[in-house]
């Protein structure tokens, strides 16, 4: 348990400070003493707000996987408008890129936290679990509204998407490409499966 009450204002200071650690040097290079030389404050203040490094990991991760299910929570309700690939596309993007690179690399080395967060937010809630929750439950409400054939798999479709989101983000110097990249693969991932308009009259209750 954290030995003292975290000033909201701190935490995120720190947070930030550790996730430009993570981005720049990488997980592996994450430390107390690096988190608090980061944000320029005294070496002591992390272990003042929180019971160890652990602790410190654990609490960054909850706050950031949260950020990226809100997010991510939004996704189905695009159902029924615009196109699929970019609806998508959209919000995949509009997700903090930062936040969501550092949480994918810190679980990698940690895979423990993700248990941790799973404890404190509910099972498939660590980061690109959530987005792949969210972009199942999207496809689904497009198959039911007859814009993704009846053939198309949403939760293999959501599985693979997130895989390419995966590799793009941990990837070394695909940051600037990652947009065009993530929309061409989106497409070629889709392409087949989706249809300008219902065909049917599918009850929306399907």
């Amino acid at each position: 348990m954290p030995r003292g009450i975290a000033i909201p204002q701190l935490r995120q200071q720190l947070f930030a400070s550790a996730e430009r650690v993570v981005l720049r040097e990488g997980p592996a290079r994450l430390s107390g003493r690096a988190v608090t030389v980061e944000a320029g404050v005294a070496a002591g203040l992390l272990h003042a707000h929180f019971a160890d490094l652990d602790d410190f990991l654990t609490a960054y991760a909850v706050d950031r996987a949260f950020v990226v299910a809100a997010a991510a929570a939004a996704l189905p309700e695009r159902a029924g408008n615009g196109e699929v690939a970019a609806n998508l596309c959209e919000a995949l993007l509009a997700i903090p890129r930062p936040t969501l690179t550092a949480l994918a690399r810190l679980l990698v080395l940690r895979p423990d936290l993700v248990g941790r967060v799973h404890t404190v937010l509910g099972d498939r809630t660590a980061g690109l679990e959530a987005i792949e929750r969210a972009a199942a439950d999207y496809l689904r409400a497009e198959r039911r509204l007859g814009r993704l054939a009846e053939s198309a798999e949403p939760e293999a479709l959501a599985l693979a998407l997130v895989g390419v989101l995966h590799h793009l983000v941990l990837t070394e110097g695909a940051a600037d490409e990652l947009p065009d990249r993530l929309r061409h693969t989106v497409t070629a991932l889709l392409d087949g499966t989706t249809r300008s308009r219902p065909q049917g009259g599918r009850a929306l209750g399907r």
